[in-house]
């Protein structure tokens, strides 16, 4: 995986603006810690940043081609996993091949197919190819938004990049956010809304879309997106058809010139995934496979089981890694390390995110990195197969909002009386749940229960996935590993939405339908063990650090966070004389994570030096 970074100027020579482009490629390092490219010619510049996985020879970036007398180049962020079948298919075009890596044959198939080339294209990619002949940048983000790619416009210039960080490093950019950016944050949490970039005038490109950049402007596309169809397979067809998509997902994701290892919690989507590749490994003769977990220290004294968080990863893990006999890594973070890392990990999203799971996360991918480049994931099963418990809850379903956004009304009363008057938090949650629900593609005929569980489990893909994707994405890259999601293949998350609610939920059980395609291949108490989460901290001992943090940013009449905030509310809460029993973000952020948040955001509104406006 890589950074990528790109300004394109109708209005001036950017061979005087090299030093601007270092800078803004540099800010990426972290991505692509092992390789450095820049290239610039009169109204365009492309930075790169790499991390060699396949052909690290050969694969230096931005890539030329040329074709009569015109130039191609790309600069690109991902994996190709249908990379082979390409590379066929364009010898037989007449296409001619230097290396080894996906990135010619991503260059090749836009020079072939132009635009075109999105719709062919497996895998997880951001990219731009800057066409010479038309005079225009082409830019193309993968159709679940595994990877990250923003931009905004400057006046007239085009600016992207992988993160926004490159992009704020650009001179005429200033760290600005209003109204939508402020409501994103405090009101909607890490579940941002596509196409928000946060900071005024940044946009996302959308998953799914891609964008031409020339004289006349910008002009965004939609590409992919899901379709509603009758699903004609009976049960036994259709287990059997997730199951070889599966298969076929991981097999190809485990192809790489680098070490590759699997992240394993004991819960069905890991264990899956690393069943898989476990026997892969035995029929290639790839040796002994690794597996890592993380955990928190004393967290087994301190844990209390909840709905969301059931029982304890650890005797699973042990479970699944001694029936596969993989090789375990088990690691484990302290309470001053994870607090510690709470800025880590804002850095690494140049925004306040997931607390605790985001900073554990970036420790853990830290650890991993040491011994291995490349990590296998089980993220989006939940989303794609329904696995939430917020899937099965009444009020969840009934309540015409976010599931996530249950305790948006407890989350309003601790915003400070001028924020709620700006920015109507009630209002803002339901006009963006309101256009989410528009978007969803109908199946005429469904029944209500079928049409309902369409709309949640839709919510779920392009709202809630998303959050952990980008989360997967920037924690690990912050620490130069990648990290590939089976379960994001196009391919299967096409198939199974289309899988009648009664079907996905066969046998009684959350995610019935991926449980009967696995038969066989998992031990039947992990076939039937309940939805366990990334693992949160239960040490008293961090509620009691953030807390403390929290109190002395109150103390603080410089913090930027204090106008933002109910100061008195939070006091009382963090002083232990009112108490917090609801969730911040639905199910998703309790206490400690609040707390957590709030120190996230001050922190991120000095660092960056956040203007309001």
């Amino acid at each position: 995986m890589c950074g990528i970074v790109g300004w394109i100027d109708w209005q001036r020579d950017l061979a005087s603006e090299r030093l601007y482009m270092e800078a803004m490629t540099a800010t990426l390092a972290a991505r692509g810690p092992d390789a450095s490219g820049l290239w610039i010619s009169g109204h365009c510049a492309f930075g790169h940043r790499r991390l060699s996985v396949i052909d690290p020879d050969n694969g230096a970036q931005p890539m030329l081609r040329q074709s009569g007398d015109y130039t191609y180049v790309i600069v690109y962020n991902g994996e190709l996993y249908n990379a082979p079948e390409l590379r066929k298919e364009l010898e037989l075009l007449g296409h001619r091949f230097r290396t080894q890596c996906d990135t010619e044959v991503l260059l090749a198939a836009y020079m072939e197919w132009k635009e075109e080339c999105a719709a062919r294209l497996n895998g997880i990619f951001a990219f731009a190819v800057w066409d010479e002949q038309r005079r225009h940048v082409f830019l193309c983000r993968d159709r679940l938004g595994v990877k990250p790619l923003f931009y905004m416009q400057v006046n007239g210039a085009l600016l992207f990049a992988s993160e926004p960080k490159a992009v704020l490093a650009h001179p005429a950019v200033k760290p600005q956010v209003g109204l939508e950016g402020l409501a994103e944050i405090l009101v909607m949490g890490p579940a941002r809304t596509p196409g928000c970039g946060i900071y005024s005038n940044l946009s996302e490109l959308k998953p799914g879309h891609s964008l031409l950049f020339n004289r006349d402007g910008v002009r965004p596309s939609c590409y992919w997106r899901l379709e509603s169809k009758p699903h004609s397979d009976g049960i036994g067809t259709t287990a059997e058809k997730i199951r070889e998509l599966l298969r076929d997902t991981l097999e190809r994701q485990l192809i790489s010139d680098v070490t590759v290892c699997t992240l394993l919690s004991g819960g069905l989507d890991s264990s899956a995934l690393t069943a898989l590749a476990a026997d892969y490994y035995r029929r290639t003769g790839r040796g002994e496979l690794h597996t890592y977990s993380v955990d928190y220290t004393d967290n087994d004294k301190h844990f209390t089981a909840s709905l969301f968080q059931p029982n304890n990863d650890a005797p699973w893990i042990r479970r699944m890694s001694e029936y596969l006999g993989t090789c375990h890594h088990h690691v484990e973070f302290d309470t001053p390390e994870l607090v510690s890392a709470l800025k880590q990990a804002v850095i690494a999203r140049d925004l306040p995110g997931m607390a605790d799971v985001d900073a554990s996360l970036y420790l853990f991918c830290r650890e991993i990195k040491r011994s291995a480049t490349v990590a296998i994931s089980g993220e989006a099963a939940d989303e794609i197969f329904g696995g939430y418990p917020w899937f099965y809850r009444e009020e969840a379903l009934n309540a015409g909002t976010f599931p996530w956004a249950l305790a948006a009304e407890e989350r309003a009363g601790l915003l400070s009386e001028d924020v709620r008057s700006w920015m109507h938090p009630g209002s803002y949650i339901k006009e963006s749940y309101n256009l989410a629900i528009a978007e969803v593609p109908r199946l005429p005929g469904e029944n209500p229960q079928e049409a309902r569980m369409r709309e949640m489990s839709y919510l779920n893909i392009t709202r809630f996935m998303p959050t952990l994707l980008d989360r997967k994405d920037r924690m690990s890259m912050a620490a130069g590993l990648e990290v590939r999601v089976p379960f994001c293949d196009h391919r299967l998350v096409e198939y199974v939405w289309n899988i009648p609610w009664e079907m996905k939920t066969a046998g009684g059980h959350e995610k019935g339908i991926l449980r009967h395609a696995l038969e066989g291949l998992l031990p039947r108490d992990i076939l039937t063990r309940k939805k366990s989460p990334y693992p949160k901290t239960h040490n008293p001992n961090y509620l009691a650090a953030v807390k403390k943090w929290v109190l002395d940013i109150l103390d603080d009449a410089s913090s930027p966070l204090l106008p933002l905030i109910n100061a008195s509310k939070i006091r009382q809460m963090a002083e232990g004389t009112v108490p917090f029993t609801s969730p911040w973000f639905g199910q998703l952020m309790n206490g400690p994570q609040m707390f957590a948040y709030l120190a996230q955001v001050d922190f991120w509104l000095r660092t960056y030096r956040v203007s309001i406006r």
